[in-house]
């Protein structure tokens, strides 16, 4: 295992955890060449004998702020081309064995939420938010969000959150099993370390098990997901509101949609 894939993630190790860290500060948006660091770092950690459980982390203000939206229009359109090929990055996460536990700073949405949802746990610091606020960009839910999120706080809050844009506070989150702890932001790191080593503890072919058995056939469903989830992006990119969307996120304002 390398300790470091690509310009963009890290890799450490301490005891039986491997800590990954995304280092694409200040917001860490997604693309499919960081994501496809990603699922390398993970799937290294995954292979390797001495790995019983992952922290995920982020360099920054933001854990990751998902596309960079406010790119010119034309960079997010191309970006926006290569959505299948994310997804593929994002199958590849959610096939990894290895108990993950994600520490969470500043915001997590769109895709980076999804991101989010690959960890079996999420430690998070007061100031972190969590939003799916596609349909203020005039666009649909991916990285397979339509199955993860109902899947962990349940159809009806995610419902709220997909079809409002409303960004959800950490102790929210906690009350809604987003998170599993809110903790100081000095402290956000260890907190999440410390999880991950009581699952390191253990017998390891156990966990593994077991995990599989919790999380059965998720890789598999979320392939499914985003595969109707990029059909749905395909047509609403075309739309006059997903310009829109994307103007009014470089302008710092709210969208003025047409419906068409």
């Amino acid at each position: 295992m390398k300790q470091a894939y690509g310009d963009h993630v890290k890799v450490a190790m301490d005891g039986h955890v491997a800590v990954v860290t995304l280092d694409r500060p200040p917001h860490n948006f997604v693309s499919v060449e960081f994501m496809g660091e990603l699922a390398d770092a993970m799937e290294a950690a995954d292979a390797s004998n001495d790995v019983r459980a992952i922290v995920l982390q982020a360099e920054g203000r933001t854990f990751s702020g998902g596309a960079d939206f406010a790119s010119p229009t034309d960079k997010v359109a191309s970006g926006m081309a290569g959505v299948n090929a994310l997804y593929d990055q994002a199958v590849r996460l959610f096939s990894i064995e290895t108990p993950i536990v994600a520490a969470i700073q500043g915001s997590a949405v769109g895709a980076g939420l999804g991101l989010a949802m690959v960890a079996d746990f999420r430690v998070a610091s007061p100031e972190a938010r969590f939003g799916g606020n596609f349909v203020k960009l005039g666009f649909h839910p991916g990285f397979g969000l339509t199955h993860t999120l109902p899947r962990v706080v349940g159809q009806q809050r995610a419902n709220l959150m997909f079809l409002t844009g409303r960004r959800i506070k950490a102790e929210e989150g906690l009350a809604w099993g987003l998170v599993d702890e809110v903790v100081p932001a000095e402290e956000l790191r260890c907190a999440a370390l410390k999880l991950a080593q009581e699952i390191a503890e253990n017998a390891p072919l156990a966990v593994i098990s077991t995990r599989k058995t919790l999380r059965a056939q998720l890789a598999a469903d979320v392939r499914a997901q985003t595969d109707i989830e990029h059909r749905e992006q395909t047509i609403l990119r075309a739309t006059e509101d997903f310009a829109e969307g994307v103007r009014s996120v470089a302008e710092r304002r709210a969208g003025n949609f047409a419906g068409r």
